[in-house]
């Protein structure tokens, strides 16, 4: 494991090492993947921002995607064709030219994978171009087919499902095996959520021992920032995996978890088979009360001036930033056994994965199912 660490202090993990194991993953799949299907995987990404962050992030895909072999299109529209100088650019805005380059590559049948890179509008307006990718291509798996099944414990699904009008899979229930059923593939997850995830099992936090569906029991989580895009769907999973999660935004907390009440009569606490969401019990409605009882703490808080203070976590806890800026004062690994900086190499190897996965629900799916949009019956909003 490479790590920086000094006399007294806790281990600085950068993820490097954790994203270096998916890479030989990622390779193999596709060498497989690409002699039975006789072509290279195709990714498009969609940027129509002038934002700098965006285009950092659009260049770092190109360069993961042609150092492993994944074919990659970077589609620019709007504002984003102002900084190349392109010719007849000028004046255009953020966001112009988006859906339409979206449903282009939705209908585009050599396309197998779609990105967007947000934000671009703000919250709504960006959450209505999200549902309008077709699902069959959401690499980013946020679409609200993918949400629905994340947050009702669906892990494996028929591709064909996806093509249904209404957001709810029938036939598919929860299923706690790492094995999926025969006819059925994993469903797509988040790439940020499922890189935290990930990260988490390769230092330890996940008990291999224990069975599959189950091996975060007995850990408490803290994550900072209930966004739709990380905080949520990743409260969603690691309570889903049996930790015991405060989600905690500015304006509440949140507890999710599988586990019963402690109100519930002895003879009926049965596990749920998906996590529930409730208000914290009384000792935990504080920030500060939570990270005193956290083993691993994951903010994502898009602010620079934003910090969770050391003298608040619990000795050799773990924490994970996941936020641009940094959210944890310099000296957290004062307190912290375990502290990584940053999860952007291995979100990008969750995204080829999905990638994979789609190219792969095509060959199931028989014949491949054409792109459905909103006009074509296909709901655009949860």
């Amino acid at each position: 494991m490479s790590s920086v660490t000094t006399a007294g202090k806790g281990l600085l993990l950068k993820a490097d090492p954790i994203a270096a194991a998916f890479r030989d993953e990622v390779q193999t799949t596709l060498a497989t993947q690409t002699q039975s299907i006789q072509r290279q995987p195709k990714l498009v990404g969609i940027l129509s921002t002038s934002s700098g962050p965006s285009r950092t992030y659009a260049e770092f895909t190109k360069k993961q995607c042609e150092s492993l072999g994944f074919e990659f299109v970077l589609k620019e529209t709007g504002a984003a064709l102002n900084s190349t100088g392109e010719k007849g650019s000028e004046g255009l805005g953020d966001g112009e030219g988006v859906e339409e380059a979206i449903m282009e590559a939705n209908e585009d049948e050599s396309v197998d994978g779609i990105m967007v890179y947000f934000p671009i509008f703000g919250p709504q307006q960006d959450h209505y171009l999200q549902q309008i990718v077709s699902p069959y291509k959401d690499v980013e798996g946020l679409h609200v087919k993918f949400h629905y099944n994340l947050y009702h414990n669906i892990r494996f699904i028929s591709p064909s499902s996806l093509s249904s009008p209404t957001s709810g899979i029938a036939g598919d229930e929860v299923q706690n095996d790492s094995i999926p059923p025969a006819g059925t593939v994993k469903s797509i997850l988040p790439c940020t959520p499922l890189a935290i995830v990930k990260s988490l099992e390769y230092v330890g936090v996940y008990n291999k021992i224990l069975p599959y569906g189950d091996r975060a029991y007995g850990k408490t989580v803290v994550v900072v920032n209930r966004s739709e895009v990380v905080g949520r769907p990743l409260a969603a999973l690691l309570a889903n995996d049996g930790a015991r999660v405060f989600s905690v935004d500015i304006d509440s907390i949140q507890e999710y978890t599988k586990r019963p009440s402690s109100d519930t009569p002895s003879s009926a606490r049965n596990y749920h088979p998906k996590h529930v969401v409730r208000p914290p019990p009384t000792p935990y409605t504080t920030l500060q009360s939570c990270l005193e009882i956290a083993d691993v703490v994951i903010s994502a808080v898009p602010s620079a001036t934003y910090k969770i203070p050391t003298r608040w976590l619990k000795d050799g806890c773990v924490c994970v930033n996941v936020a641009a800026e940094k959210n944890f004062e310099k000296d957290v690994r004062d307190k912290a056994s375990l502290y990584i900086p940053a999860v952007g190499k291995v979100t990008i190897l969750m995204l080829l994965r999905n990638l994979l996965r789609l190219q792969q629900y095509k060959t199931i799916q028989s014949p491949p199912p054409s792109a459905q949009s909103p006009a074509s019956g296909e709901p655009s909003g949860q």
